[in-house]
Formats: C-alpha cells, sequence, structure tokens
C-alpha cells in the first residue's frame, strides 16, 4: 500500500530537504508540494494525498489555519505538523494536534542538507508506517461491514485482578498516565474527567521535546478541575495536582524526609529512544512506592512503558490501557496487553472512570 504525501513548507530548501527524506522511506510517494497554505489546500483537492507534511509558521495562511479549513471543507487526510524548537512553535503545535494534527517532528537545526534529510527520514519513517498501519486495519474493518467491525474492535473491560485489590498500600495512591502520539487529545479527554477530590497526585509522561509540554501544561489547565503543570525538579507533590514531566527530561518518584513524594528531573540518557521515558516514570514509581499506583498506558508508537508496567503489577498495582479502537497510534498499548501487564482495557472515554475506581478499589 502506497503512501501518497503532499510536502507544504514555504522555504524551498525544506520542501527538497522532507521530500528527499520522505522518497527515501518504502511505499512513500511525494506527489507534490506547496509553497503556502492556499497552494496546499487547491492541490489537496487534486492530488488526493494520504499524508500531508505541514509547516506551521508561514506567511498568508498558517498550518493552524490551514487545518481549519481542512475541517470546514471535511478533508480527512492526515496531517503531520512540522514545527520549530520554540515556545511558540510549541503552542501552535499543541494546538495543532487539539485540532486533528496526526503528529509532530520538529525540523533540524544546523547541519548539512543531507544530514538533516537523514534525521527527518529517521523520524518519518515511524509515523509513516503508524500511519499505512492504520489504513490498512481501516480498510479490513470497512470491508468486513459495520457490525463485523464493531466485533473486531472491541476490547474486553477486565477487572483487576485478586493481587491488586487485596494488596495494602503503605500511603495514598499514585495516578501514573504515560502517553505519547494522539497524547494532547488523550490528555484533553482523560484529565478533565478527573475530580478535583480524586485523593492522589497525578504524574504524566507524554513524549515531546522541550517548550512543548510547558504549553500543553498551560493548555490542559484552562480545561481541569485539578490543577497541571510542568513538573520542577525537587518539587514535593500534592494530592489533587497533576505534573506533566519536561520535555526533553525525565521525571522520577523519590520518597522524602516525611514520607512525602518528590519530584527529581534528570537527563538520565534516554529508554526506549525517549526522554521523558514512560518505563523510567513508572519504574521509579514501583521501587520507591510499591503497590500504591494506579498506571495507565494510553495511545502511542513504540513499547516504552511495557517494562514499567511489569514492575509496579508485579507489586500489586493496577494497571489499565486504552482500547484499539479508540487509540491513535495501537502501540504503547498493544504492547503492554500482549506482555501480559494490564488488568483492564477500556475506550479513551473510560479512562478517568477506570482510575478513579481503581484508587477507590485499592482503599484500606
Amino acid at each position: 500500500m502506497t503512501t501518497r504525501v503532499l510536502v507544504v513548507d514555504d522555504a524551498s530548501i525544506f520542501r527538497r530537504v522532507i521530500s528527499d527524506a520522505l522518497s527515501g522511506l518504502p511505499g512513500v510517494e511525494v506527489v507534490g508540494t506547496a509553497a503556502n497554505g492556499k497552494l496546499a489546500l487547491a492541490r489537496m483537492a487534486s492530488l488526493h494525498p494520504d499524508l500531508i507534511t505541514l509547516d506551521i509558521e508561514m506567511p498568508e495562511m498558517n498550518g493552524l489555519e490551514v487545518l481549519e479549513a481542512m475541517r470546514v471543507a471535511g478533508v480527512a487526510t492526515s496531517v503531520v505538523m512540522l514545527s520549530s524548537l520554540t515556545v511558540q512553535g510549541g503552542r501552535m503545535t499543541v494546538r495543532a494536534l487539539e485540532s486533528g494534527a496526526f503528529d509532530f517532528i520538529t525540523k533540524p537545526e544546523g547541519g548539512s542538507p543531507q544530514e538533516n534529510g537523514v534525521r527527518l527520514r529517521e523520524k518519518l519513517g515511524p509515523i509513516v508506517q503508524a500511519l499505512a498501519r492504520k489504513r490498512e486495519i481501516r480498510s479490513i474493518l470497512n470491508a468486513k461491514g459495520p457490525r463485523q467491525a464493531s466485533l473486531t474492535m472491541q476490547s474486553p473491560e477486565l477487572s483487576p485482578p485478586l493481587m491488586a485489590r487485596g494488596r495494602k498500600r503503605c500511603g495514598p495512591p499514585i495516578v501514573l498516565i504515560g502517553v505519547s502520539t494522539g497524547g494532547p487529545t488523550a490528555l484533553a479527554e482523560v484529565l478533565p474527567a478527573l475530580p478535583a477530590g480524586i485523593g492522589a497526585p497525578v504524574f504524566i509522561v507524554q513524549h515531546m521535546p522541550p517548550h512543548f509540554t510547558e504549553a500543553l501544561a498551560e493548555r490542559l489547565q484552562a480545561k481541569c478541575a485539578i490543577p497541571v503543570k510542568e513538573a520542577r525538579d525537587g518539587e514535593i507533590a500534592r494530592v489533587g495536582h497533576a505534573y506533566l514531566a519536561p520535555g526533553g527530561r525525565h521525571m522520577k518518584l523519590s520518597p522524602g524526609e516525611h514520607g512525602e513524594i518528590v519530584i527529581r528531573i534528570t537527563d538520565d540518557p534516554p529508554e526506549n529512544a525517549c526522554r521523558p521515558s514512560v518505563d523510567y516514570l513508572f519504574r521509579s514509581a514501583a521501587l520507591q512506592f510499591p503497590g500504591r499506583s494506579i498506571a495507565a498506558i494510553l495511545t502511542g508508537m513504540g513499547n516504552d512503558g511495557t517494562e514499567g508496567m511489569r514492575m509496579l503489577k508485579r507489586g500489586g498495582s493496577p494497571t489499565i490501557a486504552q482500547d484499539e479502537a479508540s487509540c491513535v497510534v495501537f502501540g504503547m498499548p498493544r504492547e503492554a496487553i500482549l506482555a501480559g501487564v494490564v488488568d483492564t482495557v477500556v475506550p479513551l472515554t473510560k479512562i478517568a472512570g477506570a482510575i478513579v475506581k481503581a484508587i477507590a478499589d485499592s482503599a484500606p
């Protein structure tokens, strides 16, 4: 199955570098380019691409305006945003992801066109593969018909095992969430559904670079009953607050002198090619606060979070995964489910309820 791509960027050098990077991927055909948003909209209508790479900051009509025009016109083509690694770029990218963009990558800074092409190919390759897989699954399900598709995509809602229910935790509960591709939209569904009196601090790892998580925390804060912020090193976690790992840095949990939870932000090496890493956060909670966590793994590519969730489950912590039908990319949840480390599989709309129920079930 060939993926047809339209490349949109106001800089001719980036149009060429991106096009070359994509052309070097198997199963990809660059069917056209556009130097601005208005040209892009016209070429979408004639070229019918499967994927659009869209520069977010362009004169005349920026990436956000193109996304809005696509929404109004009913164009459902998948979009990958290209953003600069800046505060403004981060804010605009988070808004784009909330508006339906599939994913984003940051433009390489410095380096020769050849070096930048290699970096872009490494970033775009997994995204194109995930999109191709999603199109393949959609095609199979459409061929089966609505009823069979519904049955195929339905995931079981499993109950927490007796080990998780019966274990007595030493201290108040901790909520852990790991997410990647599709994360901003997923978090915008889950976090506002958590009640102000949740009775636990919430720690989130979203795979993002610097600047982007600060913008995401600001957007989530405006929608939630609980305070949401980017975590700081040495900060003492408060019940009923949500903490987002800073982009490009790890977050782990350590015990304080009086049993409090102290957040530590580190520059330790990436894990699973990720920093921040879900495994890194989950492992710290499993080791330092055994049996106290409720862990949820949401939409995303790869397998980050599976090993950390394995450690949490061994310690008696209930574990939750988002189901395939509601995932943008069924990668991270799928790997955890196949590894046998997930207790409950539910749609995105029921994740918050599953977390609240798990907190209630684990009460002493």
